[in-house]
């Protein structure tokens, strides 16, 4: 039997379980790898764990932009972000969630990433040079 998200050993269970996967992935991971080390994944996690925390809790934890952050990453590829990577990431996510859990908190976890994954592309989108030269 499936267990529903209930708390925050939960959810970090998810975010391990998930960054896992990134960090093997064939596509994924060679992005990721390239812009955190390994001394730099443990936090990553925790905050990445207080993200999603702060998500389908909606207790206060996560500090940070991460519209910011993924425009820093799409420069440093030479704006090589797709939306392909997104849907290859949200197909990682929620077959992460099926593996592990179900319920409600599992189904919103799954609903934010879509929006998430839309809002950050378009973030992405809207910082490359040739759609900011019209502002």
């Amino acid at each position: 039997m499936m267990k529903e998200i209930e708390n925050r050993e939960d959810v970090s269970r998810l975010v391990h379980a998930f960054y896992d996967k990134i960090r093997a992935d064939e596509e994924l991971g060679p992005i990721f790898n390239a812009h955190l080390s390994a001394e730099q994944w443990p936090p990553h996690l925790e905050k990445l764990t207080d993200f999603w925390e702060t998500n389908l809790f909606g207790i206060p934890k996560f500090k940070g932009n991460p519209p910011r952050v993924h425009a820093e990453v799409d420069h440093k590829m030479n704006y090589g972000v797709t939306q392909e990577h997104f849907a290859h990431w949200m197909r990682l996510w929620f077959s992460t969630i099926d593996e592990l859990f179900e319920g409600r908190l599992a189904d919103r976890a799954k609903n934010a990433a879509r929006r998430m994954s839309t809002g950050l592309f378009l973030a992405i989108w809207n910082h490359r040079p040739e759609n900011n030269s019209q502002r």
